[in-house]
């Protein structure tokens, strides 16, 4: 082993190993998914995975916000072979990858790459946790549940209604202010979707509080962040910015209401920037470093 090295294509503080016979159970593995094949406005996604990982390395491995050290182990395991141009088979590839972890009792944390990836980690994982028991908790600008985008069902826009199509037992959506008619009639014919505005995040944040609290501790719940959920202000370099949004520090004490929940499951998507030092990379680091800083 070398001294005085760093890898920035790895997540800072993570373990060195990266043989799933070498790692701790119960603990968490990164997957990057360097895909952004979908994207309707603004391309670039697909640099999250480098550029988020590589904005790691601005953060102590002591998080003063929450006063406490990053002592959950957990491994980087690089990024999938996407197909650029093929969003299902890239969506297979990834799903097999998080059932390998899944397997191994390892909990996935997926940086994109598009939001259309969240899919796989929730079907690999439901084969461990019964579909109809996990609760999937969504921070976006856009509701992302119209059946088809573009002629396309594999879509960063339809991603929420594939997950629909599971059966999960709820979908919780936080921070919207996007929406098409078809999506609006879509959800309001539904019992297990909750949508929570950015105007009502912001307004009255309590009423956030209040719903994550009224889930049990014990059901699996899957949180997925789309960047954009963010003001353009703290997060310009999006796939789909859109004014008004929520800030860092709501998407910090909602990650900080979850801790207490029981997460099985994570992505940050839609950074879509390839230069360093980039606000949106900083900032998404910042959210992944959060939640590793919280986990139990």
């Amino acid at each position: 082993m070398l001294f005085n090295t760093y890898k920035p294509w790895k997540f800072a503080f993570s373990q060195e190993t990266e043989e799933l016979e070498n790692v701790t159970e119960d603990s968490w593995g990164i997957i990057g998914v360097p895909f952004d094949s979908t994207s309707s406005y603004g391309s670039g996604s697909r640099f999250g995975p480098t550029t988020v990982r590589e904005a790691s390395y601005s953060f102590e491995n002591y998080n003063i916000s929450f006063e406490n050290e990053i002592n959950k182990n957990f491994y980087d395991f690089g990024n999938i072979n996407v197909v650029y141009g093929n969003c299902k088979k890239t969506m297979l590839i990834l799903e097999e990858t998080i059932k390998g972890l899944v397997e191994a009792n390892i909990k996935p944390i997926v940086i994109g790459g598009e939001h259309s990836l969240t899919s796989s980690p929730i079907k690999a994982l439901s084969t461990k946790y019964n579909i109809e028991n996990i609760v999937i908790i969504h921070l976006d600008a856009h509701m992302d549940i119209i059946d088809e985008y573009q002629g396309e069902k594999c879509s960063h826009a339809t991603v929420m209604k594939r997950v629909h199509d599971l059966n999960p037992k709820e979908i919780i959506e936080i921070g919207i202010r996007s929406a098409s008619l078809e999506e609006k009639e879509f959800v309001d014919s539904q019992d297990n979707i909750t949508i929570l505005t950015a105007k009502q995040t912001n307004e009255n944040f309590e009423s956030i509080e209040n719903k994550i609290n009224t889930l049990d501790s014990n059901v699996p719940i899957y949180l997925s962040i789309d960047i954009d959920v963010l003001d353009p202000l703290y997060a310009p370099n999006v796939g789909n910015p859109i004014p008004n949004g929520i800030s860092p520090a709501t998407i910090e004490k909602i990650t900080e209401i979850l801790a207490n929940k029981n997460i099985v499951g994570f992505d940050l998507v839609e950074v879509a920037t390839n230069k360093l030092v980039d606000l949106t990379s900083v900032t998404g680091s910042k959210i992944v470093y959060d939640f590793l800083s919280l986990i139990k």
